[in-house]
């Protein structure tokens, strides 16, 4: 969300943002935005004139009172002031509840308004405009036939999805034996290699209120995610983020304590409205999962380094699963409203001889904080804003995927890496049934 000050003293700015994310249906916004304030600033300076006058007459009532005792005369006046006190009462409730619609109006056209993105976002479209800007490791196809992932975790008994359809419909899943460890492994290693990194491990509530899901994501992302609790006011999390930043909420980080740099476990709820696309069977695509996620909250002129910081420990962290990966920058229009800046870390699948999505990484500015109220006092003792990043350690079983197709040897079994021996009792390889 954006300042209204800064919206008032740059609409061209604003505007110009809006058409780099193609989205022209939002350009009247900011007309109407600054003329609503306009009419606000009005208002509440009536009602202060009003105030004022309204002050002073109360005076002026006392004093003629007093005065009434001598001058009989004065009573009548101060009768007829105090007609006037009221009436001024009247019109000031008036202008009061006046206010209070035309605020909630603006702050519902400014969370429709964009986050300024940052200068070096590609411009274009959709996720067909994202540019690659690096890879990591080499992606190979190997000489023999890969099955489809659900198929190599069924040669372990490791997954049944004909179950899960009839306990909880499409979308679900059991995971079982070796594969629902090295589901385990892989969040544990993941916690563990933040937490070396020096992030605080963290476990944060699964639901949230609807003022939080409010402040840390757009409309349009929580009608396509989001699952309401009926009768309550309380969200399913899609992410631990969500939580993560709702912690911060009306707070004033002392200075000394920041950056916050935090790793947080969930299991993630998603409706997945409009999601489609070739992956839709298997575990690709699902309503639940589990997540373990980085969160930073820092002063404004840390979080281009932390973003930087942030990807690249998805790097790592892929690579010690010996899976290749790339970065993607996503283009303007393939920025949530509140992103700053954002990109994504894709795994190689071997099997599909591409890459796909693993890990997604963003700067968030202000947006987030803004909304949440999230601040800190500056040396001079002034209130700033806090800025927001987020990124997704590892998010199994999409990160199971990677890892059973480029770990998956010639005779069906499956290398483990050896970041995750420990984690699996000292198994290196998970042999099929019958071999």
């Amino acid at each position: 969300m954006l300042d209204i000050k800064f919206i008032r003293d740059n609409p061209d700015v604003v505007k110009e943002n809006i058409k780099k994310k193609f989205q022209d249906a939002k350009l009247p916004l900011v007309d109407e935005v600054i003329a609503l304030d306009k009419e606000n600033r009005e208002t509440i300076q009536a009602a202060q004139d009003l105030r004022t006058a309204r002050n002073a007459k109360s005076k002026q009532v006392g004093m003629l009172m007093g005065q009434a005792k001598k001058d009989p005369t004065k009573l009548t006046e101060a009768e007829a002031l105090k007609a006037e006190v009221k009436a001024d009462a009247d019109t000031l409730a008036a202008l009061e509840e006046k206010e209070s619609l035309l605020a909630e109006k603006i702050r519902h056209l400014l969370l429709q308004i964009p986050n300024i993105i940052d200068p070096s976002v590609p411009i274009g479209p959709d996720d067909s405009a994202n540019v690659e800007v690096e890879r990591f490791g080499e992606a190979k196809v190997p000489g023999f036939p890969i099955p489809y992932h659900t198929e190599i975790m069924e040669s372990f008994d490791g997954i049944d999805m004909d179950a899960a359809g009839r306990v909880s419909g499409a979308g679900f899943y059991y995971l079982l034996g070796d594969v629902a460890r090295l589901h385990e492994a892989v969040l544990a290693y993941g916690r563990d290699f933040m937490i070396s990194k020096g992030f605080t491990y963290c476990i944060p509530p699964f639901m949230i209120h609807g003022n939080v899901v409010e402040g840390v994501m757009s409309q349009t992302d929580m009608d396509a995610m989001m699952y309401k609790i009926e009768g309550e006011d309380l969200y399913l999390i899609g992410t631990s983020e969500h939580s993560m930043i709702g912690r911060f909420i009306d707070q004033i980080v002392p200075e000394e304590k920041l950056p916050q740099t935090l790793t947080s476990y969930s299991p993630c709820f998603r409706k997945e409205k409009g999601s489609h696309g070739l992956e839709e069977r298997g575990v690709y695509r699902i309503h639940q999962f589990e997540k373990q996620e980085m969160i930073v909250v820092c002063k404004p002129e840390e979080s281009k380094d932390w973003y930087e910081k942030l990807w690249r420990y998805s790097v790592e962290l892929f690579r010690n699963f010996d899976i290749p990966v790339r970065q993607l920058e996503c283009c303007s229009g393939d920025l949530a409203d509140l992103k700053v800046k954002s990109c994504d870390i894709e795994a190689w699948s071997p099997r599909q001889q591409k890459y796909f999505e693993v890990c997604s990484c963003s700067n968030l500015g202000d947006a987030q904080a803004r909304r949440l109220r999230i601040r800190y006092k500056d040396a001079d003792g002034k209130t700033q804003l806090c800025h927001t990043l987020n990124n997704t350690c590892v998010a199994p079983p999409r990160m199971l995927i990677a890892l059973l197709e480029n770990n998956l040897q010639s005779d069906g079994s499956v290398r483990i890496p050896e970041v995750l021996w420990p984690y699996m009792g000292g198994t290196k390889v998970l042999t099929p049934r019958g071999k």
